[in-house]
């Protein structure tokens, strides 16, 4: 069986068989009883449409439980942080012995990534398409 994240969150708007829902998204001490008086505590509003055949039972302002496959998580993981860091680990070592100096090595590392932020951008539709979301009422 595979594991589910799951987020409590709000409807914001309902426009045919897409819901966007409002999820508040807390640090680890988010729930601590001293949150409002210590600056550690952040907390930050996410908003993830969702494609939703019964969107036409939601009524804005309703809770409801977004979950996805846990699988999700670590793909986001890849796209956003691991891929970017082998393409700049790849970029600096290659320009460093074709040119021998640091800083045109990191340069290229730094510069290998805009592409890399391109094409992701690019590809947006596609990828949303392997980020599948669901609604529990």
């Amino acid at each position: 069986m595979a594991q589910e994240i799951r987020h409590d969150g709000i409807v914001d708007s309902v426009d045919g068989q897409t819901v966007v829902v409002r999820i508040n998204q807390s640090s680890a001490c988010g729930g601590c009883q001293v949150r409002n008086i210590c600056r550690a505590a952040e907390s930050k509003d996410k908003l993830v449409e969702i494609n939703c055949p019964d969107a036409g039972s939601l009524r804005i302002g309703q809770t409801v439980t977004v979950t996805g496959a846990e699988s999700l998580g670590m793909k986001a993981v890849i796209y956003s942080f691991g891929l970017p860091l082998l393409l700049l680990l790849a970029a600096l070592i290659t320009a460093e012995a074709v040119t021998g100096s640091e800083k045109m090595a990191a340069l290229a590392a730094l510069g290998i990534l805009l592409p890399y932020y391109i094409v992701l951008f690019l590809l947006r539709d596609r990828i949303k398409k392997d980020f599948q979301f669901s609604i529990k009422h």
